[in-house]
């Protein structure tokens, strides 16, 4: 199966779980797995959030970011991939004056994950690493 992300209109998401500025996302969803294309630009964040019942792959393809996975901060960039595994929290941030492209996927276990669906804002009362 071929997906083609450049024959998709991308959905722009502001403060995405909590972040700073917004994301804009293109997005596929087979019931399944959720693969995305995602831009965030310089100073934007995806805040701080757990994979309780999913796993993350993000493969960077352009530009440098940092992303906080269980409370340890790590740079990543262009050309590398981070794994977020089942029952850990991340965060991530661009650290660079240009956009930071990425292709991040969520396995689910046939589950059906709200994590691009936009809703109300909610804040959590437990303090949030900071990068």
């Amino acid at each position: 199966m071929t997906i083609d992300f450049n024959k998709m209109e991308a959905t722009i998401i502001p403060n995405f779980k909590g972040g700073e500025k917004e994301i804009s996302a293109k997005m596929f969803f087979d019931g399944n797995n959720r693969i995305m294309k995602g831009v965030l630009q310089p100073g934007a964040s995806i805040g701080y959030h757990s994979h309780d019942t999913s796993s993350e792959i993000i493969f960077i393809i352009k530009g440098k970011g940092k992303v906080i996975d269980n409370n340890e901060t790590v740079t990543i960039e262009e050309g590398q991939c981070h794994y977020c595994k089942k029952a850990t929290a991340i965060a991530s941030s661009t650290t660079a004056t240009k956009n930071l492209y990425s292709m991040p996927q969520y396995r689910s276990n046939n589950m059906t994950i709200l994590y691009l669906t936009r809703h109300k804002k909610t804040r959590s009362t437990k303090s949030q690493p900071r990068f």
